[in-house]
């Protein structure tokens, strides 16, 4: 990732314009998710999901490309009583953390090749959750642009072999996402 783009999530970071509460979609699946082990939030932002993961007992690591960010996810974990680990990581550049991990989340960010590392990193009965805008999205906004959106159905494929404990592609309010939750069976 080039220096401007880590500049750029900075900025919007200090902006506050990512800052967001935790999905409460993943409430419906509370039986699905470990409240033991390690969790790995990939592409954290501000750490609104890795802070869901801490509060649920979950060793909660918060990688991102922006040190703002992460330091705002410190910051916010702090008030709320959580222990948060935080590492600026440039995925394009960088590998993942090891594992292995209980969870693995990757919220509203694509970068393809990610998808068969995070898998790897799961432990056995570990459980990836994703959320990421399909192509469809682009009938109501410009941005961001195809090639940052997932086909229909791509989802599904990126996540072989692991098995689909969930998915859904639909309108979310203003945005067309894909959701899945889907289990190392290792």
């Amino acid at each position: 990732m080039a220096a401007g783009d880590r500049e750029r999530w900075d900025a919007k970071h200090r902006a506050g314009s990512h800052d967001a509460d935790p999905p409460d979609w993943l409430d419906a699946f509370d039986a699905v998710l470990p409240r033991q082990g390690r969790a790995l939030d990939v592409a954290a932002g501000t750490g609104r999901v890795a802070r869901a993961w801490a509060a649920r007992g979950l060793e909660s690591l918060a990688v991102d490309v922006s040190p703002e960010g992460l330091r705002r996810a410190r910051e916010a974990a702090a008030r709320a009583g959580l222990a948060l680990e935080t590492r600026v990581l440039d995925l394009e550049q960088e590998p993942l953390p090891e594992g292995p991990f209980a969870l693995v989340s990757c919220f509203h960010y694509l970068q393809r090749d990610l998808f068969a590392r995070m898998s790897e990193r799961l432990a056995p009965g570990g459980v990836l959750v994703c959320e990421i805008a399909t192509l469809r999205n682009l009938e109501r906004h410009a941005h961001p642009s195809a090639r940052f959106l997932l086909k229909p159905g791509e989802l599904l494929s990126l996540c072989r072999p692991l098995e689909i404990v969930t998915h859904s592609e639909d309108w979310r309010g203003d945005a067309f996402l894909a959701r899945v939750i889907a289990r190392n069976p290792g």
